[in-house]
């Protein structure tokens, strides 16, 4: 699903509420593919204005793809939700024109605290990066949208 793509399109008129409101993603071409309980997947393809000095793609546009994607996984379920920690380790390079995806899966969910995982892809299949996310949800705070 993009930011243009018919309500409901991942199943969910929450998430898609959420997205749209979601400007920082849409602002970097992130794309957010597929919703379901505990699970997300996005898209981001890497521009020239998201790579380092080494010419790679600078840590924290991994990071922040791979944050949003356990966002929606974690806020799934309709109650907000928010990271409380989260770690990524970085195995492999992106370039400029690489299509990458964050396969977000819900490890744990128990009362308000959640463990997920995410794994960030090169198009190829290359994992690019692991990242682990363990979320909060606020108590008496629903999803609006």
């Amino acid at each position: 699903m993009d930011g243009n793509a018919e309500p409901g399109a991942v199943g969910n008129s929450r998430m898609t509420a959420l997205f749209e409101r979601d400007r920082t993603c849409r602002s970097l071409g992130i794309t957010l593919d597929e919703v379901s309980a505990g699970h997300a997947s996005m898209g981001m393809k890497v521009t020239a204005d998201m790579v380092n000095g080494h010419g790679i793609a600078h840590g924290g546009f991994i990071f922040l793809l791979a944050d949003a994607a356990f966002s929606y996984a974690c806020n799934s379920y309709g109650p907000v939700t928010v990271a409380q920690a989260a770690q990524v380790t970085f195995l492999a390079p992106a370039a400029v024109g690489d299509e990458l995806v964050a396969e977000a899966a819900e490890r744990s969910r128990s009362g308000r605290h959640g463990i997920y995982d995410v794994t960030v892809r090169q198009s190829t299949g290359k994992v690019v990066a692991e990242f682990r996310g363990q979320s909060v949800t606020l108590s008496g705070k629903p999803l609006d949208g």
